[in-house]
């Protein structure tokens, strides 16, 4: 075999280029071939002489052990490795690699049967172990710069799409602060051009904040379970008789059925009712009642929040979830509350909605598919 390829070297080279050129979209180059199948042409035929030299160490050097070795590449190994890197660059796939050494495989099959040149076992053995080294190594260094390639475009994806989000916040952000600073040095109020200045920054900060959280949950692994509402409600009970204790009301919690259980992201759904808790103790009136009831509707629990803040003005209920909306005098916080809530109990497939009770207060409830305990 050794003097056959020596022999026939220009031909095979020839036979391959032409099998290249056919494939679709791939064009035999100098540098697709610069350590592709000339160079291991030339490996293969130093192997088989050392081979017949007696000197399987030089041979085991030049073209690898059989299986290959992932601690020291061979000489083949080191211009397979190129090869398949050279490829990459070229805008090729993975199997035009493999289909490079088939190529010659085919190649040396087709010409010693047109030249009737016997092989020996031995020598078939060697061939086959360099092509699946030269293989191996060509195709794992390709997977690796493709990966590679593909980690670093997406580290400039996310790189992008995050210095947008701060310029875009950075820009909402100083139109915000150059408002709110007219409006306290000509005593102006919310009502005119400025204070609508000052709301549509806010809110085009909240919507680009929005977008980033749904983005990121989209990515987030899924971090929902299945859980008990009774322990759920109990979680929400605990830290909300401190509220209702600094508000001056009375806050009331049922006994919630034991085998009730919902699924969904238990901290979100919890910081949601949270919010909800903390907007009814902050609009309820004095000493009177804010109740949280969990119960079975159907396929469906029913968590609601009653409030006695003496009911809702007309049109109010329908707005109360858009952002930076605030009902009251006090403008402690920003209007996002009710807003948040909403999304978060959304993502886990349930609503949240308000019932208005007129002269009394406003019921809130968040519904979702009833789950079984675990």
């Amino acid at each position: 075999m050794r003097n056959f390829l020596t022999n026939n070297r220009e031909e095979l080279v020839s036979r391959c280029k032409s099998k290249v050129a056919l494939r679709p979209r791939r064009a035999a180059t100098e540098h697709q071939l610069a350590n592709g199948i000339p160079l291991f042409l030339e490996q293969l035929i130093r192997t088989l002489a050392a081979e017949e030299d007696d000197k399987p160490a030089d041979s085991i050097r030049i073209s690898g052990p059989s299986g290959g070795d992932s601690l020291a590449l061979s000489e083949m190994g080191v211009s397979a490795t190129a090869h398949g890197k050279e490829l990459l660059k070229l805008g090729y796939t993975v199997d035009q690699v493999v289909h490079d050494y088939g190529d010659l495989c085919q190649a040396i099959t087709d010409l010693a049967l047109e030249r009737d040149a016997p092989f020996a076992v031995a020598e078939f053995r060697t061939l086959n172990r360099c092509l699946d080294n030269a293989i191996a190594d060509a195709v794992t260094e390709f997977s690796f710069q493709r990966d590679t390639q593909i980690a670093r475009q997406q580290s400039l994806d996310a790189t992008e799409r995050f210095g947008f989000l701060v310029h875009e916040l950075r820009n909402s952000l100083g139109t915000a602060t150059l408002a709110i600073h007219a409006l306290e040095l000509g005593n102006m109020t919310m009502g005119g051009a400025t204070g609508t200045v000052l709301k549509r920054s806010l809110s085009a900060a909240g919507a680009l904040i929005s977008r980033a959280l749904a983005e990121v949950r989209s990515n987030a692994p899924d971090q929902r379970q299945t859980f008990s509402v009774a322990l759920f409600v109990k979680d929400a009970e605990t830290a909300a008789r401190l509220v209702a204790s600094a508000a001056g009301c009375v806050f009331e919690v049922p006994p919630v059925d034991s085998l009730l259980a919902i699924r969904g992201n238990r901290e979100l759904l919890l910081a949601a009712l949270a919010n909800l808790l903390q907007n009814a103790f902050k609009f309820t009136h004095p000493h009177t009642n804010v109740a949280l009831k969990a119960y079975e509707l159907g396929e469906h629990v029913l968590i609601e929040v009653e409030d006695h803040c003496g009911g809702l003005p007309p049109g109010i209920a329908a707005k109360m979830f858009a952002p930076f909306n605030q009902h009251s005098h006090d403008r402690s916080g920003l209007g996002l509350g009710l807003s948040i809530a909403r999304q978060s109990v959304e993502a886990d497939v349930g609503t949240l909605t308000v019932r208005d009770v007129p002269g009394v207060g406003c019921v809130f409830t968040i519904c979702l598919p009833r789950h079984p305990l675990p």
